[in-house]
């Protein structure tokens, strides 16, 4: 039997290579195909032109066991990807009649004539396994070419996700003998990477070396760090210990930042916090903008512990929906941390919630003063006993000011609610 432990995606289209059309098949088929144990050498986006095709498709065929080719399959002449697989693998084409017979009929219950250019569809390569379209017109293909797999699918998403999921993922288990990945996520906020690489790397580059081998692999954005964990093989039961034993020693390395190590995401542990204490939060926002209210909103089950939100971009909205003194505004300025103090605490009695959060800062990439520099962002968090305040000297463009805002926030939130724990 056919192993298949390498594979090599090819995304057919030219506009995948404009700035107008994202090639998210190839991400999708990535995640499939490593949950099976099955390593992604290469990915490529290839235009519709018959020589690079066959080009890419032959150097993929020498290295990897299995290649999968998205796009290229529709009824106009710039869908080569049938046509240049046949040359390659050097197989006949032939129009399979019960496969036209489907795809017209498919045309009549929609009350349409089949056009004739839909007859490139029904031709197929000698040998090849037909995958049954049930979103569109265009068949997928399985070709087995001695000890590898070449698999054509469709290139929408709506048509491709579904073949996969329904066609190929099983046939592709049995191929990969049941060898899986088995994964965790440690998630870390408010911590710079290369702190993060310092503290976890002794560890980390130990357990690649384990009877056990882990992979760790750091993913960061502005203001969060996620620490991959994953292994290989097809036994659970000796795997996930030593998955569960790399976090746990990394996680307590890593001390207070660590934000999970479930997977959940930091609203989801802010939204967890709350709703075991019954409590509810409420949101003021300056730069943000409503972003915080909107990650928080994100969380299912979000009603039973968000009140709602000011988003008081003016400081009169400070003055009239907040309570904020104009004369905390005069003296210090709407970024401060008085008027953060002010505006977190007014929420919080406005909105007769248990926690009030608010963010004040100057995004840019105008606005910003030598006392008071772009990326200057004051963070407040007021809960039943105390007000945290906090001011962030922030990096990056306008956009990463604002997410990094809203981690800083929704941390500063955790820290608070933990710091304000019921005796």
């Amino acid at each position: 039997m056919t192993t298949v432990r390498s594979a090599e995606i090819l995304a057919v289209g030219t506009e995948l290579l404009t700035p107008f059309r994202l090639d998210t098949n190839s991400l999708y088929l990535t995640r499939q195909l490593n949950d099976l144990g099955i390593d992604v050498r290469s990915k490529s986006v290839v235009p519709d032109d018959a020589d690079e095709l066959a080009h890419r498709l032959m150097v993929a065929l020498d290295r990897v066991d299995l290649v999968i080719t998205t796009g290229g399959l529709g009824p106009t002449a710039d869908d080569i990807t049938r046509d240049v697989v046949a040359r390659v693998l050097g197989l006949s084409l032939a129009e399979d009649a019960a496969l036209l017979e489907h795809i017209r009929a498919r045309f009549e219950r929609r009350g349409m004539t089949m056009p004739e250019t839909n007859r490139r569809q029904a031709m197929v390569p000698a040998g090849a396994r037909l995958l049954d379209n049930a979103r569109g017109t265009a068949p997928g293909l399985w070709i087995a070419d001695g000890t590898r797999v070449i698999v054509l699918l469709p290139g929408p998403p709506r048509e491709m996700q579904p073949m996969f999921e329904t066609l190929v993922r099983p046939e592709l288990e049995k191929l990969s003998q049941g060898r899986k990945v088995f994964r965790r996520v440690i998630r870390i906020a408010l911590r710079a990477e290369s702190q993060v690489e310092e503290i976890a790397h002794p560890i980390y580059s130990r357990l690649a070396h384990g009877s056990v081998p882990i992979e760790t692999t750091i993913l960061g954005a502005p203001g969060w760090i996620e620490l991959h964990l994953s292994a290989r093989g097809d036994q659970e039961s000796v795997i996930s210990p030593a998955l569960d034993a790399g976090v746990s020693e990394l996680a307590a390395a890593l001390g207070s930042s660590v934000v999970s190590i479930d997977g959940r995401s930091l609203e989801e542990v802010v939204g967890g916090i709350l709703l075991s204490r019954g409590w509810r939060i409420a949101t003021a926002e300056s730069c943000t903008g409503g972003l915080v209210a909107g990650r928080l909103t994100d969380v299912s089950g979000s009603s039973g512990w968000f009140v709602g939100g000011v988003v008081a971009y003016a400081n009169e909205i400070k003055l009239e929906s907040l309570d904020v003194p104009a004369a905390l505004i005069d003296e210090h300025g709407a970024v401060s941390e008085p008027v953060g103090r002010a505006m977190a605490e007014g929420v919080r009695q406005r909105l007769r919630a248990d926690v009030g959060v608010a963010v004040t800062g100057i995004a840019g990439p105008t606005g910003g003063s030598p006392q008071k520099p772009v990326g200057t962002v004051v963070v407040a968090v007021a809960t039943p006993h105390r007000t945290t305040v906090r001011t962030f000297n922030l990096g990056g463009d306008r956009p990463t000011i604002r997410q990094h805002s809203v981690v800083a926030a929704l941390e500063l939130v955790r820290r608070a609610l933990l710091a304000d724990a019921p005796a």
